[in-house]
């Protein structure tokens, strides 16, 4: 561990979708002269704004405009993945250290956040295209079947919440298959970063109602339009489909796949869902290890930041051995 990461450990807030964790994040910001390096595999995409929920008049407050990081990276029709996020992380991490801010790291995209505290032995299995071209013919259903067959040490910790990352969950087993002698193991990698992690988990039916309100206003302020200009750009419908929710299902309307109506349903439906997913993986991140500080929805939210506070203070103070 780097005498950096010591006197500045990382300050985690997670969530899911629509949860508040960005706003919470900023305003703590604002109390500890912090930076928001962003944990969300999608909103590194330039041009991909509302479909990703990157809201960034909330970065803004009280007239202040809190720095963030790993937003609006890559152009979209690229791929980005947890290899890219940690080595990109190092390097943001360590300027945000070295001018004596503090790193707050906000996002619902849990591998990310995992292979920080973990480490993540398998970012470097190279791509496998002709593997990739046949699965991207399959179904869900096939593909999890396919996962679940192959007994792995990768198998306890994948992330298969989405299609892409399915995908490539069947590609590092099957190398690892094919290669028995490379040695692997995720428990044996070491972090470079204390963290002091919290949580917002708003009741399923708060969650709900906040998930379907965002939609509506996202639908009314122009997603279906966002998407039409990255098609008329020339990206293509499986650049687009590649990732998932929002451009799957509005890309499938634009084609004349589905009706409106019908996109909408099955967004609202698969949000939902991804919704439900990333609270497993939090789960699974506590089973491995990881304490999470939940914070009670009926906290108000001066509450929560005091408690945040308090509690990073008191978790630097004992890393420092004050």
């Amino acid at each position: 561990m780097n005498e950096q990461s010591k006197k500045s450990p990382l300050l985690i807030i997670l969530g899911p979708t629509a949860s508040g964790k960005t706003q919470l994040a900023v305003q703590v910001a604002l109390r500890i002269n912090g930076e928001i390096l962003s944990a969300d595999s999608r909103q590194v995409y330039r041009d991909m704004d509302i479909g990703t929920g990157k809201d960034l008049n909330e970065y803004t407050v009280e007239g202040i405009t809190i720095p963030y990081h790993l937003i609006n990276i890559l152009d979209a029709g690229g791929r980005y993945n947890v290899n890219d996020f940690q080595h990109d992380f190092e390097k943001v991490c360590q300027q945000i250290i070295s001018v004596n801010h503090v790193p707050i790291v906000c996002g619902g995209t849990g591998f990310y956040i995992y292979s920080l505290l973990k480490g993540h032995a398998y970012a470097s299995i190279p791509v496998d295209d002709p593997l990739r071209n046949d699965l991207e013919t399959l179904p869900n259903e096939a593909l999890v079947a396919k996962f679940r067959s192959a007994e792995t040490a990768y198998y306890r910790v994948a992330d298969i919440s989405t299609r892409k990352r399915l995908i490539r969950a069947i590609e590092i087993a099957d190398f690892l298959i094919a290669n028995p002698d490379e040695q692997f193991s995720l428990s044996e990698q070491s972090s470079d970063y204390d963290a002091i992690i919290f949580g917002l988990n708003p009741n399923v039916e708060v969650r709900r109602d906040r998930i379907t309100h965002r939609l509506n206003q996202r639908l009314q302020n122009g997603m279906v339009e966002e998407v039409q200009r990255l098609l008329n750009r020339g990206l293509s419908k499986e650049q687009l489909v590649y990732y998932g929710l929002e451009y799957k299902y509005i890309t499938q309307y634009l084609t004349g796949e589905i009706g409106y109506n019908s996109m909408k349903i099955k967004l609202e439906t698969e949000i939902h869902r991804f919704a439900k997913r990333q609270m497993t993986f939090f789960r699974k991140m506590e089973k491995d290890g990881f304490h999470i500080n939940w914070l009670s929805e009926e906290m108000s939210q001066e509450e929560k930041i005091r408690l945040i506070l308090d509690r990073y203070r008191e978790f630097k103070s004992k890393l420092a051995g004050i």
